[in-house]
C-alpha cells in the first residue's frame, strides 16, 4: 500500500523518446539503491525493460510544435485526465517524478501539489530558451528540480524551490558499445568507407518535415562521393514503413538500424541531424555534424516570436558558440547542408577544428552519475524527506 515505509510507489511521466531513455536509467539506478521504491506511469520500451510498470505509452503524447499539439490535443487530454485520477484515487503515489515534456508536466505538477503529493521535476523546462517568466510558476508547483546544465540553478535564485544540478543524463549512457570497425563490418561496410549518418529526429512530425531534406542533401553528397554509405538510426515507435518508403524512393545506399545512436554516430565520418538531443549525443562521440530543423510554417512563425536563442542545437547551446553549422527552416536547403557535409569530409583542417570544439562540449557536460543522483532524490522524497 502507498505510504508504507517498506513499499513506496513513484508515478513517473516521460512524454517522449528522450524521456524514455532518461526514465529507464533512473528506474534502473533506483532499483539498486532503494528496491522498495517501484515506478509506474507513462514511458516507453526502455522503461519497461528497466522494470517500470508502463501503463500509458508515450506514443500517446507524441506531439511537438504548436500546430502538432493542437492536432493531438484529444489524445493528450485523455492521458492527462487519467493521470489526474491516479493522483487522487487508489493508485495515489508517494512521489510524482516528471521528466521534461514541460507544458503537460507542469500542469500535472500543479494538480499533484494540490493533492499533497511531492513533485520532482527532472530535466528542467527550458526557461533559458523561452518564457523565462515560468520560473515562478515552476517554483509554485515543484518541490525539487533536478537540472542538467550548470547554468540553470542561477535562474531560480531567490525562489522557494530546491534546485539540484545533477549533471547530464547523457553522460551515463554516452559510451561506445562496439568498436567502430567491427560495427561497420556487421552492417556490411568497410573500415575505409565514407559513412554519413542521417538523423531525422525521434518524432513523427520531425520525420515529416526533415527526412526529405536530409535525403536530398545525402543525394548531393553521393554524387560528389559515389562510394559514400549512409546510416539512419530509427527511434522507437517511429513508423519504419514510412521511413523505409522514403529511403527506398531515394535510391541511396542507406542502412536503417535500431542500434544505439552512440554506436551509429561513432561509426560515421559526419552526421546530418535534426536539432535536439541527437546533437549532444553526436557531439559526445566527437563526430562532426551539421544541424537542421524544419517545422510547419505556423509553428515556425510562433517560435520566432517566443524563442530567444542564438543557436537551435543543444550542442552549440552547451558550447556557448557555433561549433557546428546550423540551418533553420528556409535555410535548411539540401544544397547548403550538402556543402557543409562535404567540407567536413574533404577538409581535414576544418574537420579537426570541429572535433576540438566537440571535445570542449564533452568537458562541459560534467561527470557520469546523473541518474543515480536523481534516484537518491526520488527515494528521499518518497519517504517524505
Amino acid at each position: 500500500m502507498a505510504g508504507q515505509a517498506s513499499e513506496r510507489r513513484a508515478l513517473i511521466v516521460a512524454g517522449e523518446a528522450s524521456g524514455d531513455h532518461h526514465g529507464a536509467s533512473l528506474v534502473s539506478e533506483a532499483a539498486k539503491i532503494d528496491p522498495d521504491l517501484t515506478f509506474f506511469g507513462v514511458g516507453g520500451p526502455l522503461m519497461v525493460k528497466a522494470g517500470c510498470d508502463v501503463l500509458i505509452s508515450y506514443e500517446e503524447l507524441m506531439a511537438s510544435g504548436f500546430v502538432e499539439v493542437v492536432r493531438h490535443f484529444p489524445s493528450i487530454l485523455k492521458v492527462f485526465r487519467r493521470l489526474k485520477r491516479m493522483l487522487t484515487g487508489g493508485e495515489r503515489p508517494d512521489v510524482l517524478v516528471l521528466i521534461d515534456y514541460p507544458d503537460f508536466n507542469l500542469r500535472l505538477a500543479e494538480h499533484a501539489k494540490r493533492a499533497g503529493i511531492p513533485v520532482l521535476f527532472f530535466v528542467s523546462p527550458q526557461v533559458w530558451a523561452w518564457r523565462k517568466s515560468r520560473v515562478r510558476r515552476i517554483a509554485g508547483a515543484v518541490d525539487r528540480l533536478a537540472v542538467i546544465f550548470p547554468f540553470e540553478p542561477e535562474l531560480y535564485r531567490g525562489l522557494d524551490i530546491r534546485v539540484d544540478y545533477v549533471g547530464n543524463p547523457l553522460m551515463d549512457e554516452a559510451f561506445i558499445g562496439i568498436e567502430r570497425e567491427l560495427f561497420r563490418r556487421q552492417l556490411g561496410m568497410d573500415a575505409a568507407d565514407t559513412v554519413v549518418g542521417l538523423f531525422p529526429g525521434s518524432r513523427p512530425h520531425e520525420i515529416r518535415y526533415n527526412l526529405d531534406t536530409i535525403l536530398r542533401a545525402a543525394a548531393i553528397v553521393a554524387r560528389r562521393i559515389p562510394s559514400a554509405q549512409f546510416l539512419l538510426p530509427l527511434a522507437p515507435f517511429l513508423p519504419e514503413e514510412n521511413v523505409r518508403t522514403s529511403v527506398e524512393s531515394s535510391a541511396l545506399p542507406v542502412t536503417i538500424t535500431s542500434e544505439r545512436i552512440y554506436d551509429v554516430a561513432n561509426a560515421c565520418d559526419a552526421v546530418i541531424t535534426a536539432a535536439g538531443t541527437a546533437t549532444l549525443q553526436t557531439a559526445l562521440m566527437g563526430t562532426p555534424m551539421v544541424i537542421l530543423y524544419r517545422m510547419s510554417p505556423i509553428s515556425h512563425a510562433i517560435a520566432r516570436r517566443l524563442v530567444r536563442l542564438e543557436y537551435i542545437g543543444l550542442a552549440n547551446i552547451v558550447a556557448g558558440r557555433g561549433v557546428v553549422r546550423e540551418f533553420l527552416q528556409e535555410q535548411a536547403d539540401p544544397d547548403n547542408i550538402a556543402e557543409e557535409v562535404l567540407r567536413i569530409l574533404l577538409d581535414e583542417d576544418y574537420r579537426q577544428g570541429i572535433k576540438e570544439g566537440l571535445a570542449d562540449i564533452r568537458a562541459k557536460m560534467g561527470e557520469p552519475g546523473c541518474s543515480a543522483r536523481v534516484a537518491h532524490i526520488a527515494s528521499e522524497m518518497s519517504k517524505g524527506r
